[in-house]
Formats: C-alpha cells, sequence, structure tokens
C-alpha cells in the first residue's frame, strides 16, 4: 500500500489523488460519492473555524467514508455502535475511512481470574 504523505493539499485534483489510493478507495470514489456522502463534506466546511480555535464536532454514522482532503483539520465524532468517538483528522489519515479510528469493541485486558476463575474453585463456598 502506498503511503500518502502530507503534502497532499485541498488544491490537489481528484485524478492525482486517485492514483494516491487503493483499488478499493478507487473503485468507491470512481463514480462520485454517494448521496448520503455529501452531508458530512459540507458540515465540515461551515464548522471549520481559524487555526487558533477548535472547530465544532460534526457527528456521523457514516463509517465507511473515505477521508478526503478538504476535511484535514476537522473534528468528527464518528459512531462506533454506542458512542461517538471524536476523531481529529490530520493529513496522514487522508484515504483511509473514517472506521478506522473508531473501534467498535474495547480491546481485552488480561488479568488475574476473578471468583470462580478455575475449576478449582468449583468446591469452595461463596461466601
Amino acid at each position: 500500500r502506498r503511503r500518502l504523505s502530507c503534502h497532499c493539499t485541498p488544491a490537489w485534483a481528484t485524478k492525482q489523488l486517485m492514483q494516491l489510493y487503493s483499488a478499493c478507495q478507487r473503485r468507491k470514489l470512481n463514480p462520485g460519492l454517494q448521496r448520503k456522502q455529501h452531508s458530512p463534506p459540507k458540515r465540515l466546511r461551515k464548522a471549520k473555524k481559524p487555526e487558533v480555535e477548535k472547530p465544532e464536532v460534526v457527528k456521523t454514522h457514516l463509517r465507511d467514508m473515505i477521508i478526503l482532503p478538504e476535511m484535514v483539520g476537522s473534528m468528527v465524532g464518528v459512531y462506533n455502535g454506542k458512542t461517538f468517538n471524536q476523531v481529529v483528522i490530520k493529513p496522514e489519515m487522508i484515504g483511509h475511512y473514517l472506521g478506522e479510528f473508531s473501534i467498535t469493541y474495547e480491546p481485552v485486558k488480561h488479568c488475574r481470574p476473578g471468583l470462580g476463575g478455575t475449576h478449582s474453585s468449583h468446591f469452595i463456598p461463596l461466601k
């Protein structure tokens, strides 16, 4: 997979960007954005603030949306099935999906077993 460098700017033509994307992203963007995927970039443009201020968070359920150069510098709330995780979009995220930055599960933390964690505790009364 080719890594997109940070020198991608919104001024880049879509054809130049399409060459940098992987085949899956090219196939998705080739016919153009779907109707439902026009809304988040529009709302992100409205929510943009000067660089000193933080932009407003734009919430979305579209985990399968590809991050475009015009979205850089915005804050997006990506739904993970339970809550909206805030994602600050950086230049190195261009070409990735929004869902990649909002995991849907809680990573497992393996530690010592609790009460009833082994078979030998079957014969020990709980109280």
